[in-house]
C-alpha cells in the first residue's frame, strides 16, 4: 500500500482501512501466538501500513480515534 494511494481516498474509506488493518495485526497476533503464522513479517508490513493510513488522516485534518 502507497501513501500516493491513500491520499486520494475520503475520510469513510480511511477509517474503513484503519479499522480493517486494526484487525488484521489483531488476527496476526493470535497467530503468532497459537503458532500458525508463517510469515512473521506480515505483523510489521501491517502495522507500516495502518501507520501510512493515519499519517494520511492526520495531514488531512480528520479525527482520530
Amino acid at each position: 500500500m502507497k501513501a500516493k494511494d491513500l491520499v486520494n481516498l475520503g475520510e469513510a474509506e480511511l477509517r474503513q482501512k484503519a479499522t480493517e488493518l486494526k484487525q488484521e495485526i489483531f488476527n496476526l497476533k493470535f497467530q503468532l501466538r497459537a503458532g500458525q503464522l508463517l510469515n512473521s513479517a506480515a505483523i510489521r508490513n501491517t502495522k507500516r501500513d495502518l501507520a501510512r493510513v493515519l499519517t494520511v488522516m492526520r495531514a488531512k485534518g480528520y479525527n482520530i480515534d
